[in-house]
């Protein structure tokens, strides 16, 4: 069974053996870019500048042979452009205040100000404000709101719909080069074909746009929500009718190969509960999810992902209802997630992708052998009758002990013998 049929498996909520590995297929499951450097020094691979794969987070791109001295079974399928606006294409050499030299795509182009914070500018365009900074000694970009003056009399939903486009012939030939390599490593992959986050607040404020009109304020979203309903509705409606029509587009030209759509990355948890009342949910979210969803399962065999931090047990229902087949990344310290309750409740009819290892604590501060103990009880719990992709919480954050990353690399490793 290779890791394509591995991941399938599970998929499907069939019992195997062995359970899938993933790093680095979506931007919710990949590992900082000092993590990434480090296993390749651990692991004694060839040393060599790492590529940013997400310069907003700072990911690292996991290469071929890393891939496998981990045993990831799942590749990713990406947008041409990242979240400030450009291709990763045309690398350059750049160099992260703690000493890193890292490969950035050749748009990646950054300022300092007289305290070393860095600013990055949306499509690399120097002549506009810049979209986001990192403070210095930082390890990654926080967005900057740009947020213009607000006439209630003059909103105009289409001010927010200006990201969201039909696939281009530039997108097309992209996916399908893209495609091609992603095949010939015979695993599982994840497609992202981008706009399709429903008031994602790492999307709302803009980062790719040179001059974000709209609602464009994280919090002065969150209020719309609430007090703006039939304006976010008319963003949500456009938004799915594009979204669909770049599934069907996609699904024409790749669609055979493949396995997993990520959706949406819109957070619904905090630590201790959510950020709005199912009634909420069900009026603003679930029409569109679930019109989104059941294209996908109509016309194609592709398993659609949601992601969701946080204490999100009493929307797990909802989620299901809307069509979903995996969520993740299934926060276990949030109250409300805990691992066996998670399982006996919902395993049946969501996937878990994640939940192997708490990212709050335990991975950056606890002891190998407590990581190791915490992945194989996350594993025991979760991989019965199938269900279950391996991943941290979220990312690997940056600095995480690289003795903790490879106990728990081993441990799953050790789980699956």
């Amino acid at each position: 069974m290779n890791s394509k049929n591995l991941l399938q498996q599970s998929l499907n909520h069939k019992q195997s053996d062995k359970i899938p590995i993933d790093f680095g297929s979506t931007a919710v499951t990949g590992m900082h870019i000092t993590c990434v450097e480090a296993l390749r020094n651990y692991y004694g691979l060839e040393k060599k500048p790492i590529k940013v794969s997400d310069p907003y987070q700072m990911l690292g791109e996991i290469d071929k042979d890393l891939m496998e001295s981990i045993g990831i079974d799942v590749v990713p399928i990406n947008p041409r452009n990242n979240m400030f606006g450009f291709a990763s294409v045309d690398w350059k050499e750049w160099t992260m205040d703690n000493g890193l030299k890292v490969l950035v795509p050749g748009k990646f182009n950054v300022t300092k100000d007289n305290i070393g914070t860095t600013f990055i500018y949306p499509e690399g365009d120097l002549n506009t404000k810049p979209s986001a900074k990192m403070p210095k000694g930082g390890y990654y970009f926080d967005t900057i709101i740009r947020q213009h003056e607000i006439d209630e009399d003059a909103l105009n939903p289409e001010d927010n719909l200006e990201e969201f486009k039909p696939l281009s012939d530039l997108d097309i030939e992209y996916y399908k080069r893209e495609g091609e390599k992603a095949v010939v490593m015979g695993k599982g992959i994840v497609a992202n074909v981008g706009g399709t986050g429903l008031g994602d607040v790492a999307l709302v404020p803009g980062p790719f746009l040179k001059d974000p009109k709209g609602i464009r304020d994280i919090e002065e979203w969150y209020i719309s929500t609430v007090a703006r309903q039939d304006y976010v509705h008319s963003i949500f409606e456009k938004q799915t009718d594009i979204a669909i029509k770049n599934f069907g587009i996609l699904n024409k030209e790749i669609g055979s190969i493949i396995d997993v759509m990520y959706i949406c990355g819109t957070d619904f948890g905090t630590q201790i509960g959510t950020f709005c009342s199912p009634t909420t949910f069900n009026e603003l979210y679930k029409p569109y999810y679930k019109k989104m969803n059941d294209w996908i399962h109509k016309n194609t065999n592709w398993k659609t992902f949601k992601h969701s931090c946080g204490a999100i047990e009493t929307f797990i229902t909802l989620l299901i209802e809307s069509g979903f087949d995996i969520i993740n990344p299934v926060q276990c310290s949030a109250v409300g997630m805990e691992p066996e309750n998670l399982k006996m409740k919902y395993g049946k009819d969501i996937v878990f992708w994640g939940g192997g290892i708490d990212t709050q604590r335990i991975l950056p501060f606890g002891t190998p052998k407590e990581v190791r103990e915490q992945v194989l009880r996350r594993c025991e719990i979760f991989s019965k009758d199938g269900g279950f992709v391996f991943d941290a919480i979220h990312n690997v954050q940056a600095n995480t002990p690289v003795n903790n990353i490879v106990a728990m690399i081993d441990a799953v490793k050790e789980f699956n013998r």
